[in-house]
């Protein structure tokens, strides 16, 4: 349990009694009810708003209330001061005590500290990446992949039991140009000559180890054979030839999936069709004409080019959406919407709740796909994170690419050029819907304007510092007096002490950059700490002939580095020893 949920539980006790009492009526809502650090440390050291929050319902001035609450919380073992402050919040001072038993359970949980059972093994799916097997992994796929990763790590970390899954769309006309594109480079390995790739093909050089592959395999079987013979081989054998580079340039982010799920399975399987007789049985499916596009009128003699055709729809807007949605061509056809919702049923099945990591090219699909699931499910159960564009820049200079003309820039370059962790992180110091700058120059400066730099650099100085601790015969690991920490090494134990909270609250969310914005918070407090000894030397960490106060700065730079790599664990990120 953390500080903050076991003084939530005193308060509740404290609330319980008062109902008990007739002071406050019983059965409130409390679920608003917060215990939390105040936005400002100077007013203490935790703060509630059970009095705002209560007093409604209770019949009396907030104020009033808090005033009640407050004594009862300065009555507890560990609270040095209890006090209202404004219309009725209720600032409390903890005991230094307090942050001495916080500072030896991070240091004795280890890896576990900020790990919970907050989730209680409820089973979600996180859908990530899925881009087209057309290609190798570029930029665009990049945040993606990471936000769904450190996603993943992240409920993983809060006691959810997850699965990743990555979607291949392996049943569109993509492919086909794909198949096409391939048997253009197998011809090429078999000697003949190509010419310019034709328009509409994918002309990047990763094909042409795939058409040498095809062309030791079959010879000259297929090369003057006619496209139907051929096209379903080649579309089966490129993907998974695609599906393999895709695998490896995720590997070089660190990025790794639990499943790959087929599209064309999903439509061979027959899921298309159980999922609609189930939607049908709810009474969600029916015949109908959508309402013109904007700007549209029906067909009439002035020459409006749009006539209503009647379709099969499903039911959507009874979820939220703006319309009812096709699930069926004209030709009869399932639409690319309905192998989508079969896909999620399935899904489903295996999950009690779904998250998809989409790209910003997918945001007017949120709400029909949202639709689909709560009416198959029977309550809400989908949430979709749109991953904004990540503008790719060389010292201020935007780098162009273009998947389609093969001269986009790949995932592999960048992890090349800067690292997997500098990628990682730099992709968690925005929020997935905000629009990002990569710029090669500034992701590797080494300057406390980089969050990737200054966060690593607090790791290593405590690394560095630990070092010259055993250099100088000095034992990290010794008993420690941590009554020698003065208010100000404490207030950074009150920093860590928020991270196993900090987790919780982003697993819920669903937003893992919020651990990068915190470390980066821990980061700047510790630099600010250890600065402090360039100007006064009795402020250092180390100081040599005063073996017991630098026992108790060390278990403090100890705690401090561990939070930071359970942090960066959960990241994906790899937490540096030394910097050059």
């Amino acid at each position: 349990m953390t500080l903050y949920a076991r003084f939530a539980a005193n308060l509740d006790a404290i609330l319980d009694a008062l109902e008990g009492e007739g002071a406050l009526p019983s059965g409130l809502e409390r679920r608003a009810v917060a215990v939390e650090p105040p936005r400002d440390p100077a007013h203490g050291d935790l703060a509630t708003n059970a009095a705002m929050v209560l007093a409604k319902g209770a019949r009396t001035n907030p104020r009033a209330l808090a005033e009640r609450i407050a004594p009862r919380l300065a009555a507890l073992d560990e609270v040095v001061g209890a006090e209202v402050a404004g219309p009725g919040f209720i600032n409390v001072r903890l005991a230094p005590t307090i942050w001495h038993d916080e500072l030896r359970a991070i240091l004795s949980e280890g890896s576990a500290y900020g790990r919970s059972r907050a989730g209680a093994g409820r089973r979600v799916n996180v859908e990530y990446v899925s881009a087209n097997p057309t290609g190798p992994m570029h930029m665009g796929h990049c945040r993606g992949a990471v936000v769904g990763d450190a996603l993943a790590n992240l409920l993983e970390a809060a006691g959810y039991a997850v699965t990743r899954e990555y979607y291949v769309n392996d049943a569109g006309a993509q492919v086909d140009v794909l198949a096409r594109s391939a048997h253009l480079r197998y011809l090429e390995a078999l000697g003949r000559q190509i010419g310019e790739i034709p328009e509409g093909l994918y002309p990047g050089d990763y094909l042409k180890p795939v058409g040498e592959r095809l062309a030791k395999e079959f010879g000259e079987l297929y090369a003057d054979a006619p496209e139907a013979i051929w096209l379903d081989i080649f579309r089966r054998t490129t993907v998974e030839a695609m599906l393999d580079l895709i695998r490896a340039d995720l590997a070089l982010l660190g990025v790794h999936h639990d499943l790959f799920a087929s599209e064309r399975q999903v439509q061979e399987s027959g899921a298309v069709d159980r999922a609609f007789a189930l939607l049908g049985e709810k009474a969600l499916v029916y015949r109908g004409t959508l309402p013109p596009p904007k700007g549209k009128t029906p067909k009439t003699e002035d020459g409006s080019d749009w006539e209503p055709t009647e379709l099969t729809l499903f039911r959507s807007t009874e979820f939220g959406d703006d319309q009812d949605r096709p699930i069926k061509k004209s030709d009869g056809s399932w639409t690319y919407f309905a192998a989508d919702t079969a896909y999620h049923m399935q899904k489903l099945q295996a999950s009690d709740e779904l998250i998809n990591v989409w790209g910003a090219d997918h945001t007017g699909t949120v709400k029909r796909t949202q639709a689909a699931v709560q009416a198959l499910a029977g309550r809400p159960a989908l949430d979709v994170k749109i991953v904004q564009m990540v503008r790719l820049l060389r010292a201020g200079e935007l780098v162009k690419m273009s998947k389609r003309s093969g001269s986009f820039v790949t995932l592999a370059e960048v992890v090349e050029e800067v690292g997997k962790d500098v990628v990682r992180f730099t992709m968690l110091t925005r929020k997935n819907d905000a629009q990002m700058d990569f710029d090669f120059a500034k992701v590797v400066e080494a300057s406390k304007d980089n969050p990737v730099f200054y966060v690593q650099y607090a790791h290593a100085r405590i690394r560095s510092l630990y070092r010259r601790a055993a250099e100088a015969g000095l034992d990290p690991g010794s008993p420690a007096d941590l009554d020698l920490l003065d208010d100000e090494e404490l207030g950074l134990v009150r920093i860590a002490a928020q991270f196993p909270r900090i987790v919780e609250a982003a697993a819920q969310a669903h937003e893992p950059h919020r651990v990068a914005f915190y470390l980066g918070d821990l980061a700047a407090a510790f630099h600010a700490l250890w600065n402090r000894g360039n100007d006064d030397p009795s402020r250092r960490f180390l100081i040599e002939d005063n073996p017991e106060l630098t026992s108790a700065r060390l278990m403090l730079a100890g705690a401090l580095g561990q939070v930071i790599r359970n942090g960066l664990n959960i990241m994906g990120v790899a937490a540096a020893e030394e910097m050059q």
